[in-house]
């Protein structure tokens, strides 16, 4: 028998392209809401919005935005550490990433709908989509980013523990306590 197993059995690489093949379809939708939420806004008549770099930014936004901003490593161990007692909070990433998802989904529903029904655009919606998929697409954008970097100072051994005097957080090398030589 042999030890080594191949790319189609080996349970990580199937879990990895499946990773994969998801976040290229979060990818896609976020491009699709981007194009509705673009082709609604061109409706409106604004020279700056009837450009093909205008498009292009919004689909780009739209996939950059639903890529990194849906599936957000989780907020396992940053709240607890040895010794303290572990109290269910709620994280402020996944907050940002739902609320932004919410608003960016909104402003592109709210667009099929005025493009299915040819609905003219109004002023105030026209705003109103607008903001709402900008805002959303930011606040998808920063959750993915914020949720990634903690993970990142994670891995490098670093927590983050509030400082009640400064009202900030403050960072702790962990790893480089454990590596100084004890004696």
């Amino acid at each position: 028998m042999s030890d080594q197993t191949d790319a189609g059995t080996n349970p990580f690489f199937v879990s990895r392209v499946a990773h994969v093949v998801e976040r290229t379809g979060l990818a896609m939708s976020g491009a699709m809401c981007g194009t509705f939420v673009a082709a609604y806004l061109t409706r409106a008549g604004i020279d700056s919005f009837d450009s093909i770099g205008f498009i292009a930014s919004m689909i780009l936004i739209g996939m950059i935005g639903f890529y990194l901003g849906i599936d957000i490593p989780g907020l396992r161990a940053f709240h607890t550490g040895p010794g303290t007692r572990s109290m269910p909070r709620w994280d402020t990433v996944e907050l940002l990433s739902a609320t932004g998802t919410f608003l960016a989904a909104m402003a592109a529903l709210t667009s099929v709908y005025a493009i299915v029904f040819d609905e003219a655009p109004q002023g105030v919606w026209e705003f109103a989509i607008g903001c709402w998929w900008l805002i959303g697409i930011a606040m998808q954008i920063s959750a993915g980013a914020i949720g990634r970097l903690r993970v990142a100072n994670s891995a490098l051994g670093e927590t983050m523990t509030r400082d009640p005097t400064r009202r900030t957080f403050r960072r702790h090398p962990e790893s480089l306590t454990q590596m100084q030589p004890t004696e």
